[in-house]
């Protein structure tokens, strides 16, 4: 049966319910022959007597009281999730996913949204480690985090973060045994721990700039890694020099268990955003997340 005759059966329900095509009628507002009409169609589209009528009453037939079992229980459920999304619409509730790198979750999303979730049990939140440009709408996420200068034009970009900037940064063991780069095309003769970016596969060709210069370095080393701890960690181990966001680094610098080269080649630049397509304003729950991860300028 096809999917437009769905009124058909929701008419029969009324009518067996009420035991009465006048008490059912004028529950739907419609005429009783515009009703009666329309559950013989039912009927003749089945090919089976699904109520038997007399001048006082209405009774259903062994088909009628099979079919009125099986699917009326699975229409309340249908009315019953369509009311639910009135609550998503009311109130703070749902799921938001989001994707994001794993250097924005732990600076910037989950510090963020810890208290937020605490406060409101009914969000739940999804955070996926993506490091390509992903296309959230077809991936159905509901946000993504994003450089700023990285964002499409017909997205909504709301900054989450400071500016930041990269950091190239190795222990003082390395550089007094292999020197220290002066130029970025100085790092080829080095020993690079690279991150293989997980979405597309590909290597993460190191970006610097210096005034009107700007220069890609594709480098090369022992080690390579797709999570941006593990390169922290394999620079403290002496295997090389790592190029991160420089708060990742902060710790240590402080510490001289590394030492940041290259500085003057690494600028401050635009920071995370999350970005969303307008559709998502409507939500109450990711007004809410929007208003937690929203940067505040100091």
């Amino acid at each position: 049966m096809s999917r437009e005759n769905y009124n058909e059966l929701i008419a029969f329900i009324e009518v067996a319910k009420a035991s009465s095509f006048t008490r059912a009628a004028a529950h739907l507002g419609i005429t009783q022959s515009a009703l009666s009409h329309t559950v013989k169609g039912l009927e003749k589209r089945l090919g089976i007597r699904l109520l038997t009528r007399t001048t006082r009453s209405v009774s259903l037939t062994e088909a009628g009281e099979r079919l009125l079992t099986k699917i009326a229980p699975r229409f309340e459920e249908i009315d019953a999730e369509i009311s639910s999304l009135s609550e998503l619409r009311d109130k703070p509730a749902g799921t938001i996913r989001i994707s994001s790198s794993d250097h924005a979750i732990d600076s910037l999303l989950w510090p963020k949204l810890e208290p937020m979730l605490r406060q409101y049990p009914d969000i739940r939140i999804e955070l996926c480690v993506d490091y390509g440009f992903t296309d959230i709408v077809e991936r159905r996420f509901d946000a993504g985090v994003r450089f700023g200068e990285a964002i499409a034009n017909d997205m909504i970009a709301i900054r989450i973060g400071p500016d930041i900037s990269m950091a190239a940064a190795a222990t003082p063991q390395y550089f007094a045994q292999h020197g220290k780069p002066k130029e970025p095309h100085d790092l080829l003769e080095h020993q690079c721990i690279n991150l293989r970016l997980p979405t597309y596969g590909g290597l993460y060709a190191w970006e610097f700039e210096k005034g009107d210069r700007s220069l890609n370095v594709n480098v090369d080393g022992q080690m390579t890694f797709n999570s941006v701890e593990q390169i922290r960690r394999a620079a403290l181990a002496d295997f090389g020099i790592a190029f991160l966001p420089e708060d990742i680094f902060a710790q240590d610098f402080a510490e001289g268990k590394l030492v940041r080269v290259l500085q003057d080649w690494c600028p401050p630049f635009t920071g995370y955003h999350l970005y969303f397509p307008n559709r998502m304003r409507s939500s109450p729950a990711f007004d809410i997340v929007i208003d937690a991860l929203r940067h505040q300028s100091p």
